[in-house]
């Protein structure tokens, strides 16, 4: 626990309407977890996400990986 839980408390996984260049948290919370590799993204740290897929990504590899696979899926079905 860092010294922030320690005063505030933690608020948990948060909500998010992932949108063009910016995200808005619908419900509040400090994370949103990588819907690839489920990892703890916190909010100040969220830089990749898909519009259309409405998932938040850890990484600018997991979010490539991740939409490769859907235009793969995409294709077949």
């Amino acid at each position: 626990m860092n010294r922030f839980e320690k005063l505030f408390g933690s608020r948990g996984e948060a909500q998010v309407r992932y949108l063009d260049a910016e995200f808005e948290v619908v419900a509040p919370g400090d994370f949103v977890r990588c819907a690839v590799t489920g990892e703890r993204i916190p909010l100040p740290d969220l830089r990749y996400w898909s519009v259309d897929l409405q998932e938040a990504y850890a990484s600018a590899e997991v979010s490539l990986s991740r939409y490769l696979s859907a235009i793969r899926e995409q294709s077949q079905g």
